[in-house]
């Protein structure tokens, strides 16, 4: 709370706040307009960024002193107050890891990773996962691309927003009927992630105004690399010799496609607008990859199941962007326009939908048949969406460039081949 305390900090701050109530007034479009010298993606951003800031920074002001003053040991326990505080800030460390009171059913993470499901269950997940991420690779380039009578829809924001806030739903219910690992995490440390994944998400759809979907499929490839750095930066994690051969691989690849893609001159695409979508496939990259190591830190630490840590990142993540999308004053006027355009409402929802769905079969087939089956599977789903896309919406594609996709995606299944390899399981195998 100290931050605060000068006049120069209350003074930034007050102004903070009446820069961001004015931004509520204004459309994104007007705020475009009538600031050329920055692109309408960029605007954005920054619009997102200040709202979020409004959030976390007095909660993370909040939760700093709470435990600089061990306030919870002020306090009666037993009450509200002190469940509360427990819950967000401190997490319930001291308890065993016993199973609460629930219905039948297991966590995926507490799997062993054994292939434990047949035929059915296998055809089951392939099914489950191609048509849920196919159909929502498909609206989601529909939505971003697409003209809905008189209007074309813009806000990210939004569509994370419906996406998190129906996931949110879901997997509430699904925890209060099957059993779960007594949870220990402090609530708060879901917000890392939750702030990644949102930006991760907001890059994606922001993407598609300025790349197709295509590009977007390699670039997204491409992320191997970024985890690898990013799990030595968060969690100081060491890999083996192939996961860099294969990072180099998509690399070559992905410089293969976007050097010899014709998108440039296909629709409105310049060279300005690719860079943009460049530009913001790299901050989905970077976001993306943070969000998978933090939520490995927090599985390792804490042994949550991954229901458990979808409902805390869902939490922050309807929390962040339904706030920021009342502050900026749009959401009721994107509800009003989804109502106005029944065929964007229906794919909005439809979208939410596949993609609640989709989270549900990672965690089933994960749980099932492995790390390994589940990443065949979803590499198979990359190839399939790219053919999809250029089919419904006629993206072409040069053989330059098909040799960049091909580069890739044989550089994906030389790591599931290398990983298998060199799992314990194989070793023993022999």
């Amino acid at each position: 709370m100290y931050i605060l305390s000068n006049t120069p900090s209350k003074g930034c701050l007050l102004f903070a706040i009446f820069l961001g109530l004015s931004y509520g007034d204004v459309k994104p479009e007007e705020t475009y307009n009538s600031h050329k010298l920055l692109p309408e993606w960029l605007l954005s951003l920054v619009q997102n960024l200040f709202t979020y800031s409004l959030i976390i920074i007095p909660g993370g002001l909040a939760i700093r002193w709470i435990k600089q003053t061990n306030y919870i040991e002020k306090i009666s326990p037993g009450g509200l107050l002190y469940k509360t505080i427990l819950t967000c800030v401190h997490g319930k460390q001291d308890l065993d890891d016993d199973i609460e009171k629930g219905g039948e059913g297991s966590s995926p993470s507490t799997s062993s990773g054994k292939q434990k499901g047949g035929i059915q269950k296998l055809l089951l997940c392939v099914v489950g996962l191609q048509s849920s991420y196919l159909m929502w690779g498909y609206l989601q380039e529909k939505i971003m691309t697409t003209q809905y009578d008189d209007i074309k829809f813009k806000d990210s924001q939004f569509l994370v927003f419906m996406n998190r806030l129906l996931a949110l739903v879901m997997v509430f219910g699904y925890i209060n009927i099957f059993k779960q690992p007594t949870h220990k995490t402090p609530l708060y440390k879901y917000s890392y992630s939750s702030f990644s994944n949102i930006m991760s998400s907001w890059c994606q759809y922001e993407a598609l105004k300025y790349v197709s979907f295509p590009t977007q499929v390699i670039c997204k490839a491409s992320k191997t690399l970024a985890v690898i750095l990013m799990g030595k930066v968060v969690s100081r994690k060491k890999f083996p010799l192939y996961e860099y051969v294969c990072a180099g691989l998509i690399f070559v690849g992905v410089s293969v496609f976007l050097l010899w893609n014709p998108q440039e001159t296909e629709k409105n695409y310049t060279k300005e607008t690719t860079f943009s979508g460049i530009l913001i496939l790299i901050g989905y990259i970077v976001f993306d990859s943070f969000t998978s190591n933090w939520q490995g830190e927090l599985y390792s630490t804490y042994k949550m199941s991954s229901y458990q840590c979808m409902l805390g990142t869902n939490i922050f993540s309807s929390l962040f962007t339904g706030t920021s999308l009342l502050l900026e004053g749009v959401l009721f006027s994107n509800l009003f326009i989804c109502l106005q355009h029944v065929g964007l409402a229906w794919d909005v929802m439809s979208m939410s939908i596949f993609s609640m769905t989709g989270q549900f079969f990672i965690f089933y087939c994960i749980e099932n048949f492995g790390p390994v089956v589940f990443t065949i599977i979803m590499a198979c789903r990359q190839v399939l969406s790219i053919i999809v896309s250029c089919l419904m919406f006629g993206h072409p594609l040069t053989a330059q460039s098909f040799v960049g996709a091909v580069i890739v995606f044989i550089a994906l299944f030389l790591r599931i081949y290398a990983k298998q390899r060199s799992s314990p399981s194989s070793a023993a195998a022999k």
